[in-house]
């Protein structure tokens, strides 16, 4: 952290901001987008221990609800870039052996010349954020690692070689809370009407759950310990616009413009919708719906640079106009057929 007086102005109005940012791609969650945001505010205003990292968090919750997409989030607010999160997948660190693979293989033995997967990613990329998926999934002695990332921000490697992580955010993931779903139907999605449960109830469960799972030592060198809301219905809504609008971003690049009728976002939303598993459906079926189309038009060459292309529904099923310079086309039975007019095209 820097003190606030010498703060770049440009970082301090960003930093301020930070809670909209984040919001524009993560719905239904603010109580952790207002959590983590004040973590890092703390820091760089220069009032957090200097020796920790910027900010380490434990995200809990069923799957679909937001965990790694605002990890993603925060990882291109903080470093400008998506592709600075250093994704680690916790199962693959099962067996106790496998803990070597983070900080390098000891001499004598095979792969110590390679180094460390983890610590030498951070000594090449000191300012990322490192998320530790399924935290759970590892064996104990990986904890005892993050113990001393956690408390000193800095890990020394098989080779004496310092990684220091006190540029970074450290995230780490679990479903340790998800259990509580299907037996008390309190966290993340209520499976029965889609009522919200008592939540406060149901995080006590949750995090009286970790203690007996991780030690209390790790659990305290934690900045924050965030249970994910439930989303509501409207939420599912924005979500579905969120997703849409990269979609668009997408043919934008191929100068294609794409517009969809309201009664297709009301569609998407309503069939997008899952209990069990979150807004995660959400992606396969405007993969189905929308995606799939598309592509059959552009590789037929149906739709091209400088077209424009209509989503709407019609008698139940997606319906594609199609505009562009030349030739028009329309799908009929998974193959793009080519027509001198324009077309209406059902999927």
């Amino acid at each position: 952290g820097i003190p606030v007086a010498r703060m770049l102005e440009e970082e301090a109005a960003k930093l301020t901001r930070m809670e909209d940012d984040l919001q524009k791609r993560i719905v239904g969650q603010n109580d952790a987008v207002k959590k983590i945001s004040d973590t890092i505010r703390r820091a760089r205003a220069g009032i957090a221990d200097p020796n920790r990292p910027i900010g380490s968090f434990l995200f809990l919750g069923p799957t679909g609800v937001g965990k790694t997409e605002l990890t993603k989030a925060l990882s291109e607010f903080m470093f400008n870039d998506e592709k600075s999160l250093i994704r680690v997948d916790m199962s693959e660190f099962m067996e106790k052996h496998s803990v070597s693979k983070l900080i390098g293989a000891p001499p004598g033995y095979v792969g110590y010349e390679e180094g460390g997967t983890l610590t030498e990613t951070i000594r090449h990329r000191p300012y990322a954020v490192v998320l530790f998926d399924e935290i759970e999934k590892a064996h104990p002695e990986v904890f005892n690692l993050l113990l001393q990332v956690l408390d000193n921000g800095r890990l020394t490697d098989a080779k004496g070689r310092v990684a220091n992580f006190r540029n970074s955010i450290i995230i780490l993931t679990s479903n340790i809370g998800a259990q509580f779903i299907d037996k008390m139907q309190k966290i993340g999605f209520a499976t029965g009407g889609g009522e919200k449960a008592d939540y406060e109830d149901a995080k006590t469960k949750v995090l009286s759950s970790l203690k007996d799972f991780f030690r209390p030592e790790f659990l305290n060198r934690l900045d924050d310990i965030i249970v994910f809301d439930i989303l509501p219905t409207e939420a599912i809504a924005k979500i579905v616009e969120i997703q849409v609008e990269e979609v668009k971003k997408r043919l934008t690049a191929k100068e294609i413009a794409l517009d969809i009728a309201p009664e297709a976002y009301a569609f998407l939303a309503k069939e997008g919708y899952s209990p069990q598993y979150g807004a995660r459906p959400l992606k396969r079926l405007i993969q189905t719906k929308i995606l799939n189309p598309l592509a059959s038009l552009l590789i037929s060459r149906g739709l091209s640079e400088g077209g424009a292309v209509s989503v709407g529904i019609k008698d139940g099923e997606f319906s594609f106009d199609v505009k562009s310079a030349g030739n028009k086309a329309k799908i009929k039975s998974g193959r793009a057929v080519k027509s001198m007019e324009m077309e209406k095209v059902v999927t």
